[in-house]
Parts: structure tokens; sequence; C-alpha cells
């Protein structure tokens, strides 16, 4: 992988650390094991928060390594290289943070920070069974009793949701103020009246747990508001506009490498009518057209995260990046079982496994469809069109 990004020396060395922990710790036979069981490997987990891989994003003052989102996304990177769904285990804790990073005030920061920085993790508990890419849709309630909120409702497809410390929540604050009646709050795990529903049994990402979150009268005080009253749509599509390119897309990236590395070694010691398939010109081209989708998604992953550190958000950027990359890796996983031929297909090889998992990053934080609609408003806004 070439270094030619402009990235410092403190962030190569943190991107070949990342690199030569998670392919030791997390080898292929793991990978397998913990897919067919459905299973987070809380040991890895345990290792990546003691190594500050959780916490890379929180400031230094709570503990945190307060690193930007191009170091964020080298790490999310070469974990995805290894396993998305484990990529996704780590990512969400950053996800979770954002919105206090963004809106919350200094308290909030220690105390939701401090649950990742002693190795806790966290979940972004936005999205409902009517309310995916229609976060607008959300029926999750919050009323202001007294000094606390009450929060009724359910969440699902939440990463994390069984393995959490701490949420950050978004709930209805105001039904009839449409997207400006959601607010953002944080709820802790031991509070009375949550409770974790039913595990997702998923295609891919396996290594990541995924539940129905439940809030069952749970009471928080009224300072567990994050930002203000209302902002709550605010706050999520803000959070997007940075986890996208730096989570969605790096993750991406690194699967994309995953494939094009396991081809090349694959297709060097395969052999057909007497010669490795890796002579072949069809396959050449086919490996070559990989190596292009990577090396465009992960130029666009990382200016967008560049932007981001140098404090320019650009959300139809970061929706292009997110469904680039993502598209891409499909791309690529697909491409690369039909070099694996029937090998490709088969539970004993990791081809299959990558396929799985590279499908969610068309799916979450937004379809790939939505990404686009991001994209074209913004075009015609910039035309003066809308």
């Amino acid at each position: 992988m070439r270094e030619d990004y402009g990235l410092t020396q403190d962030q190569i060395d943190i991107q070949m650390m990342t690199r030569e922990f998670i392919r030791k710790e997390l080898p292929w036979e793991r990978i397998k094991e913990c897919d067919e069981k459905n299973e987070t490997p809380m040991d890895v987990v345990k290792k990546c928060a003691e190594m500050g891989l959780t916490s890379i994003t929180l400031p230094e003052s709570i503990g945190g390594g307060g690193m930007g989102q191009v170091t964020n996304s080298l790490v999310l990177e070469e974990i995805g290289y290894q396993d998305i769904g484990f990529a996704t285990v780590i990512g969400a804790c950053g996800l979770a943070y954002e919105p206090i990073a963004l809106f919350g005030t200094q308290e909030q920061k220690e105390m939701f920070g401090k649950y990742i920085v002693d190795g806790g993790l966290a979940a972004f508990a936005l999205t409902e069974a009517d309310a995916g890419s229609d976060v607008s849709n959300n029926r999750t309630t919050a009323v202001l009793d007294g000094d606390e909120w009450v929060i009724n409702g359910t969440k699902t497809f939440i990463t994390n949701g069984g393995n959490a410390s701490v949420y950050s929540v978004f709930a209805v604050t105001d039904p009839n103020a449409g997207t400006r009646g959601m607010s953002c709050f944080i709820v802790e795990r031991d509070r009375a009246g949550v409770s974790i529903g039913s595990e997702e049994d998923k295609m891919g990402i396996r290594l990541s747990n995924t539940t129905e979150v439940l809030f069952d009268n749970v009471r928080i005080p009224a300072g567990h508001l994050v930002g203000k009253e209302g902002q709550g749509f605010k706050i999520a599509m803000s959070v997007f506009d940075i986890t996208r390119p730096a989570g969605v897309g790096a993750a991406s990236c690194g699967s994309m490498k995953s494939c094009i590395d396991k081809c090349l070694e694959y297709a060097a010691v395969r052999q057909t009518f007497g010669q490795p398939i890796l002579t072949n010109q069809a396959i050449q081209f086919m490996i070559a057209d990989m190596e292009i989708k990577y090396e465009a998604a992960r130029a666009l992953t990382y200016k967008v995260a560049g932007m981001i550190d140098n404090g320019v958000i650009d959300s139809a950027l970061a929706s292009a990046a997110k469904t680039f990359a993502s598209d891409s890796a499909v791309e690529c996983a697909i491409d690369a079982i039909q070099i694996y031929g029937g090998n490709g297909y088969s539970k004993e090889y990791p081809i299959e496994i990558i396929l799985r998992n590279a499908k969610i990053g068309q799916l979450f934080e937004g379809t790939n469809q939505v990404q686009r609609m991001v994209i074209v408003k913004s075009l015609l806004k910039a035309s003066g069109m809308m």
C-alpha cells in the first residue's frame, strides 16, 4: 500500500501498528469461526480498546487519542482489510461519540467519553423498524417530566446494541414538528427500563453485534439532552457527513485491498491448462480494474477525511466517497469470487465472507440511492436550480 496522502510519521506508525495487530489477533481462522457463530470476538475488542483504537478521535483531554479523521480512516481501513464487521464494531464507538463531540457540553464529552476510554463500547441508536433511510419517521419518544426526560420506544439494527455501555439515542420530542421535532440524548445501558431485544441473524458483518434496543419509561436527567431540543435531525446528518467517508468509505477501501492481495496470491498458484491463471490477460484485467477502483475510492475517501480535519464539511462529497467506495467494494468482491472460481463460492475460502460483508456499505448510514439524492440536490443548489 503506497503512502502518498501526505501522512505524518505518527499516522504511518499508527497505520502499521494497526495492520500488524489486527492481522495477528484476527486471522482468517478466527474470522471464520466468529462468522459462523455470529459472535463478536470481545477479547480482540478489549485489546483494541487498550491500544486506544476505539477512542482514537476522542480528545486527549479526556483520555482519547486526539486524532483526526484521516488517522481514523487509516485505522478502519486496516481493520476493514481483515473484516468489515469488526471494523464496524470499532468504528461504531466513534459514530456514537460524534453527536457529543459536535454538539455536547464539556461535561457530556467527559461523561460519555469515559465509557469508551475505560474500555467499553458505545452505540448510535437512530434506526427504527419504519425509519431507516427516512429517519424523520422515528417513533421513539422523549417527554420532559420535571427535571427528567422519559424515553419510550424501540430501536432496531443497532450496532453494538447488546454490548454497549452507553448510547446516543434519537427520540421525538415534538411529534408535530417533522424533522425539527427530534432530539438527541445520552442514555446509559444500566438505566432502569433499558433492555436488549432480538439479535439480528445477518447475512454479513456477523462479527458485529446488531440488536434491538428497547426503552421502557427510561428516565434520564434533563442534562442528558445533547445540543438543543429539536436538533436531533441536524445532529444525525452532521454526524453522517463525517462517518460516511471516514467510516464506511475507509473500511470499504480495506475490503477492496484485501480482495486484490488475495486474488494476486491465489492467481499466482492456481493453474489451468498447465499455467498459473495470473498469466491469463482476462484475469490480469480484472485485478487491474480492482486496483483502479481501490485507488480512486481511497483518493476520494482520504480527500474528504482531510477536508473534515481542516474544518471543511461537504455533504455531497461525503456521500460520494461512501457511495463509490462501498459500490466498488461489492464489485471487487464479486470479481474476486469469479477469479477464485468455485473456490470463491466455498466457505473454505475468505472471499464469500468479504462479499457478504461488503454489501452492508451500500445500505447503512443511508442507502447509496439516498446518497445519490444528496449529491443531485447539491448539484441543483450549486446551479441555482433549487
